[in-house]
């Protein structure tokens, strides 16, 4: 495994593929590419409630369609951020554990130990693909509130796939910023597949404003980098998520673009 720092990658690209994804409720979703298979914040619990520093309680509304044991191996996991349980839950800590690789923040990575490493935003690894080639992962800055929440949300961020004749894909992350989609597109667009964390939640903590984008943002966000494809996750199976799918494919038909969404 190799870290760097990358600003412009630069890759040949084959005629457009599909890459798998599968999303499994909440921000937990298998991305198939290049050979390896990397699974976005793992949350299995049932339904349940989980509080937070302050006194703020998560609730979670419904089960996770798929048990850990049905994934089958999975190469490494992509974890915007640690410390929310509805983007890592108990059964989601315990899976950890059995996975090669968990890319995270600096903090996130010091809290979990274990084979959990860290990625600056715009920093990068390269992992082996089974045919010899590699996977590039880039981490992306990503803003969990308004501006200055990370004094109370704490680091968070995105990921962005290349690999020399696949397509890019890129992974939001809790992020409600579209300054910073503006960022990552000035380095990354087009991007092929973009799977984009929604479900408008807001949170007392923060006046209510969007901590994750809504339908709107989403589909803007869809806009400003070029994505072909949109998988929306995070957007359903919490009581402080304010929308749902209906909401987002609304927001993706009002805007012109519902053909780009893939409800899986």
């Amino acid at each position: 495994m190799v870290v760097t720092d990358t600003r412009s990658p630069i890759r040949e690209v084959s005629p457009v593929q599909q890459v798998p994804i599968t999303v499994f409720g909440g921000p937990t979703a298998l991305i198939e590419y290049g050979g390896l298979r990397f699974l976005t914040d793992p949350t299995f619990d049932g339904p349940g409630d989980y509080e937070l520093p302050g006194g703020l309680v998560l609730t979670k509304t419904a089960p996770s369609p798929i048990a850990p044991a049905e994934l089958g191996p999975v190469d490494a996991v992509l974890l915007s951020h640690d410390q929310h349980a509805d983007n890592l839950d108990t059964s989601g800590r315990d899976f950890l554990a059995g996975v090669p690789l968990t890319v995270t923040t600096a903090d996130g990575a010091q809290r979990l130990g274990g084979t959990a490493r860290s990625l600056a935003p715009w920093a990068s690894m390269e992992l082996p693909r089974k045919d010899g080639g590699t996977v590039t992962v880039t981490a992306t800055p990503a803003l969990h509130g308004p501006e200055g929440a990370e004094a109370i949300a704490g680091e968070v961020i995105g990921f962005v796939l290349t690999s020399d004749g696949l397509p890019t894909v890129y992974v939001s992350g809790d992020n409600a910023s579209l300054d910073l989609v503006r960022r990552i597109a000035d380095r990354f667009a087009p991007i092929d597949t973009a799977v984009l964390f929604a479900g408008a939640p807001r949170l007392p903590v923060f006046d209510g404003a969007l901590v994750v984008l809504d339908g709107d943002g989403a589909a803007e966000a869809a806009q400003i980098l070029g994505a072909r494809r949109v998988v929306p996750a995070h957007c359903d199976s919490w009581a402080h998520f304010t929308e749902d799918r209906d909401d987002l494919v609304r927001a993706f038909t009002s805007a012109g673009i519902a053909d780009r969404l893939q409800l899986s």
